[in-house]
């Protein structure tokens, strides 16, 4: 039985909660992290050194590291769909997912998202949060464009590939911010949204994770290129 150990509402859980529920896998969720704790256990270090969550238990193996759970489940269970024999076609989804993890959710999760949302209204940097805003608009942009031109990241059809970058895109359109027009982005979110596994796992109330007591909502409107 595969174990999965994170809370619902981590985007790096959402990403392996994702694929596995495209996957079709059986699996325990044992939540943990945040307001669950559990990650500063002894217990819990054995399993991830760096006691962070997303971490994974299959057959006895035990990965951690969001993206390298997302690879190891392909490669295991996600046949040539999700883990194509040939290297090349196999880029095709991997660079993208790189691509998101070392550009976009820089700005995007870690700029943006934490800047305005998880961070307390009185302490907010906001000469970051427009900053980061406007960086996060030039990715998806750059996204936009490739999106005309093909339906998913990974090509012609859903893949790997979509996952990283996909699972961004909940927070960005459900944040109260001024956005360009990106109406290929919005097509493929579309496209994401009427998969149930996204609906099950990506789309999920970040609510707790809002860094202030009242929870009113904040519009944030800035130039845009």
């Amino acid at each position: 039985m595969l174990t999965v150990w994170g809370r619902r509402s981590s985007f790096n859980v959402q990403k392996v909660m994702w694929l596995i529920g495209e996957l079709g896998l059986a699996h325990r969720h044992v939540p943990l992290g945040g307001d669950f704790g559990g990650c500063e256990t002894a217990a819990f270090e054995r399993l991830n050194p760096h006691q962070r969550i997303p971490v994974i238990e299959l057959d006895g193996e035990v990965v951690w590291e969001s993206h390298a759970i997302l690879r190891y489940l392909a490669a295991r269970r996600g046949g040539e769909a999700f883990w194509p024999e040939d290297a090349y076609r196999r880029s095709l989804s991997e660079r993208w997912m790189d691509w998101s993890q070392s550009t976009l959710e820089p700005d995007l999760m870690l700029g943006l998202f934490w800047a305005l949302v998880r961070t307390p209204e009185q302490s907010r940097d906001w000469p970051l949060i427009r900053t980061k805003l406007a960086l996060s608009a030039q990715h998806l942009q750059r996204l936009d464009g490739i999106l005309a031109h093909q339906p998913f990241l990974s090509g012609g059809q859903f893949g790997l590939g979509d996952i990283p970058a996909g699972a961004t895109l909940y927070r960005y359109f459900s944040m109260d911010i001024a956005r360009p027009a990106l109406p290929h982005v919005a097509a493929w979110y579309e496209r994401l949204c009427e998969r149930p596994a996204y609906r099950e796992h990506v789309m999920v109330s970040f609510e707790e994770l809002r860094g202030r007591p009242d929870r009113s909502a904040l519009v944030l409107n800035v130039e845009l290129p």
